[in-house]
């Protein structure tokens, strides 16, 4: 349950980052100067020691305990430029746009939600068997 937990947290970042990637596919100004800059998810596997307990002690070993967000990094693609004279950070008549591509923020937001779906699945599929596990103790 805490790696499909963790699956969801992931998703629901990455779901969140694409969101972001997609409202802002029109900011030519932000605060930093210049145009927005697509935002990239990078995930990593949690590795955690987990501890069991053997009739000769202590025994270590290593498995995965889900994934997590590694970092959010700024996609270093070109810019694109379109010719608006009229717009106010127009420089020779050229206005640099982001580099946010819908149709891949789109593609990106797919896998995203079948990824949560999956997780979510995965969930209630270990609660239902942690349930039947209880009520066959009774």
């Amino acid at each position: 349950m805490n790696i499909s937990a963790s699956g969801l947290a992931a998703n629901q970042l990455w779901m969140n980052v694409i969101a972001n990637n997609i409202a802002n596919a029109n900011t030519t100004r932000t605060p930093q100067g210049g145009p927005y800059r697509s935002e990239i998810v990078n995930f990593q596997a949690v590795e955690q020691p987990m501890s069991f307990q053997t009739t000769l002690g202590q025994a270590m070993a290593y498995g995965g305990d889900g994934v997590e967000v590694s970092s959010i990094t700024q996609d270093s693609s070109p810019f694109q430029l379109v010719y608006d004279p009229s717009s106010p950070d127009a420089v020779n008549g050229y206005v640099k746009m982001p580099n946010v591509d819908i149709a891949t923020q789109m593609v990106d937001l797919v896998q995203a939600s079948r990824a949560y779906e999956a997780n979510a699945t995965a969930f209630d599929a270990a609660k239902q068997m942690d349930i039947s596990a209880l009520s066959i103790g009774k």
